[in-house]
């Protein structure tokens, strides 16, 4: 079963990783995606995200199949993102997956935050200190460009 989800409401590891348990799986990998304080020496405060939603959601569910292309063994997967505001130390994203054994399930869950991050349509600004926001281009994502051009 996949599970996908974007909200604005904070996210809960305990709540995503109850979805994905299974009696049949003895491996749970759990990714944690978590605002820091700092990046290049400016202090954050927090991170802005949004999103494309339903092409994100059709993007993350595309994650899902390939997943169980490759990880045959997968049962459960949970992605879930937050949007709105997120502070420091907050989760903005989490992904849970499940398998009958650990390997898999470690190999799927980082090769999920890899592709979720080249992939997804989710974009974020951080906001610091100052008070200043700045939109960051995520260099590891084909469609980041895009978001250069809008005001927010």
């Amino acid at each position: 079963m996949n599970y996908l989800k974007l909200t604005k409401e904070k996210l809960a590891v305990e709540v995503v990783s109850d979805l994905v348990l299974s009696s049949s799986c003895g491996a749970l990998s759990i990714f944690v995606g978590t605002t820091r304080d700092q990046f290049n020496e400016k202090k954050v405060v927090s991170l802005e995200y949004e999103a494309y939603e339903s092409m994100a959601l059709k993007v993350m569910s595309d994650l899902c199949n390939e997943i169980r292309n490759r990880w045959k063994a997968v049962e459960n997967i949970a992605i879930y993102h937050r949007l709105g505001s997120v502070q420091v130390k907050e989760a903005s994203i989490i992904i849970a997956i499940t398998s009958p054994h650990r390997a898999e399930a470690i190999q799927a869950t980082e090769w999920c935050i890899d592709n979720f991050k080249k992939l997804v349509p989710i974009w974020k600004k951080e906001v610091y200190e100052n008070g200043l926001p700045e939109w960051k281009e995520n260099k590891e994502c084909m469609w980041s460009s895009l978001h250069n051009n809008v005001d927010s």
